[in-house]
């Protein structure tokens, strides 16, 4: 029979989980981020594309200003800034992204990955995943398991408390 678990003082957890925001959000967030970014877009760009690439349906396309709303609530940014950000992924010999006219609204753009966009998407994935494997090399497989069943429960238990309004 496994041992019975111990009781946690809610308060204390809350406060050893703050001592590890800094290591995991800035040191294996930032890891995480530099390895998607590829040394080529920026922190914006970057979102931009996982934004798109994780919300935009199977047609991996979205409206520009639903784009500009996901990362407002990131970043502070300003409309003018999210276009910036956008017309420079659709620009060179291989641009990332293509803008259309919304068929919803004349005014509004449909912001999409492109062929180059999604093979890009696909090298940012790769590149994250090894820096992943490193940082989880030393753990065992029942460690892996726990951290990714805890990581599911606190991004639900988040995603809650955002849809609730509470914590933002």
């Amino acid at each position: 029979m496994p041992p019975a678990k111990a009781s946690i003082d809610r308060d204390k957890a809350s406060a050893d989980y703050l001592q590890l925001f800094y290591p995991f959000h800035y040191r294996v967030g930032f890891a995480v981020e530099n390895a998607l970014r590829g040394g080529i877009l920026t922190q914006h760009q970057t979102v931009i594309l996982w934004i798109i690439h994780s919300e935009g349906g199977s047609a991996k396309s979205m409206r520009r200003k639903d784009i500009e709303a996901r990362i407002s609530a990131w970043f502070d940014l300003t409309s003018s800034a999210v276009s910036k950000a956008v017309r420079s992924l659709a620009k060179g010999d291989k641009p990332l992204l293509r803008m259309s006219e919304d068929p919803r609204s004349g005014r509004e753009k449909l912001v999409s990955l492109t062929s180059d966009g999604e093979l890009y998407i696909a090298g940012m994935i790769s590149r994250a995943e090894k820096v992943i494997l490193e940082i989880i090399q030393g753990l065992d497989s029942e460690e892996i398991q726990d951290g990714l069943r805890m990581l599911g429960r606190i991004a639900e238990e988040a995603l809650a408390l955002d849809r609730d309004g509470i914590g933002g």
